[in-house]
Order: structure tokens, then C-alpha cells, then sequence
């Protein structure tokens, strides 16, 4: 039988929009999950060494993936839990991360942002899948419907608003220079990592 979950169905579009940026390089996921994606996209991209990462809960399952797939250039997992660990060493020169600013609370999105600043060159792009509100007003119906699942689980949880995304990453020195429509309300927001001209606070 086969998986039609939403993350399954979703690759497909994302996998098109990354084929205009991903050349060769190392990639770090952030928050892999499943690792369903990691072992799609691994696979269409062979000159990208894709490093999954995730909380230490996931790895077992992510192990258990990559075991299995025995794909070249699909590493990990690492250990990387915003606001508690650093980037795996190595450098990187693209991050990926699909539906986890709304998960995570705002406090941790900022974190994640300045980890992205620090550890990020010039022209490193980074990629952030998912919902958000732009003016502050919902996209759709069902998103406000997901919002407010996402907020009754979780108070600081909640669908992230595009100005104030771009605003934080223009402050750790990136750019948005793409924000591509995608299926089911979703968007893909690319950045790229500017010249050092100041340090960031």
C-alpha cells in the first residue's frame, strides 16, 4: 500500500522548487522527522551530501531509515535541538527545514535564526517549508483551522507570520530572495547569507 501522508504528497512540489538552487554542497536538515524527505531528495540530488538532524526522540527512527536506504550521500543522524545544541561540524552551504517555525515557539524560532547567522557563510541559502500568514491574516480557512489545532496542543505554538520571519533573518544578515507558492497553502521561502559586515547581536 501505498504512503499518502501529507509529507509524502508535498515532496514532489518541493523537490521542484529545490532543483533551482542545489548544485553541490552539504545540506543539513533540520528536524528530519521521518526522514522521509531526506531519503527522497538524497536520491535526486547525488553531488549533495544531505545530513539529517533531529531531536535525540527521532534518531532511533531516522537510524532505521538511512540503515536500510544504504544511500551514499545521506548522513546522520545528528543531535540538534534549538536553543541546546550547535551545527555539526563540517560547514554548510544549504539548510533545509520543513513545518517546524510552527511548532516551535517564537522564543526558539529567533534562536534558530541567530544559530542560522552564526554558523552560515555568504551565499549559503536556507529553506523553510511550510505554512505562514502574511499581514498578519491567514492564507485559508484551513490553515486558521491548523492554527488553532497547533495553538490548543501547544500555546507558543502557531503559524509564523512572513514579515516577521523576514525581518529577524534580514537582522542575522540573509536576504529573502524567493517565496514560492506551493500546494495546500504552503510556501517555500528561500534566503541567502549576505556579505559579514558587522557582527550580529
Amino acid at each position: 500500500m501505498v504512503n499518502d501522508t501529507p509529507s509524502q504528497r508535498n515532496k514532489g512540489p518541493i523537490l521542484e522548487i529545490l532543483k533551482q538552487y542545489l548544485v553541490k554542497g552539504r545540506l543539513l536538515e533540520i528536524g528530519s522527522g521521518s526522514a522521509e524527505h531526506a531519503l527522497f531528495f538524497a536520491q535526486n540530488f547525488p553531488d549533495v551530501q544531505w545530513v539529517t538532524s533531529d531531536r535525540l526522540t527521532h534518531h532511533q527512527h531516522i537510524s532505521q531509515t538511512l540503515k536500510k536506504a544504504q544511500i551514499k550521500n545521506l548522513h546522520g543522524p545528528e543531535l540538534l535541538e534549538i536553543g541546546t545544541d550547535d551545527f555539526p561540524k563540517g560547514g554548510f552551504s544549504y539548510v533545509y527545514s520543513a513545518n517546524t517555525l510552527h511548532i516551535m515557539s517564537w522564543k526558539e524560532n529567533k534562536t534558530f535564526f541567530k544559530l542560522l547567522s552564526k554558523r552560515l557563510r555568504e551565499g549559503a541559502l536556507v529553506f523553510f517549508y511550510g505554512p505562514f500568514n502574511y499581514d498578519g491574516k491567514y492564507t485559508s480557512p484551513s490553515n486558521q483551522n491548523f492554527d488553532n489545532f497547533l495553538k490548543q496542543r501547544n500555546e507558543k505554538s502557531g503559524i509564523r507570520n512572513f514579515e516577521d520571519i523576514v525581518a529577524q533573518m534580514k537582522k542575522g544578515g540573509f536576504e529573502i530572495i524567493s517565496d514560492h507558492e506551493m500546494p495546500a497553502n504552503n510556501r517555500t521561502l528561500v534566503f541567502q547569507r549576505l556579505a559579514y559586515e558587522k557582527s550580529q547581536s
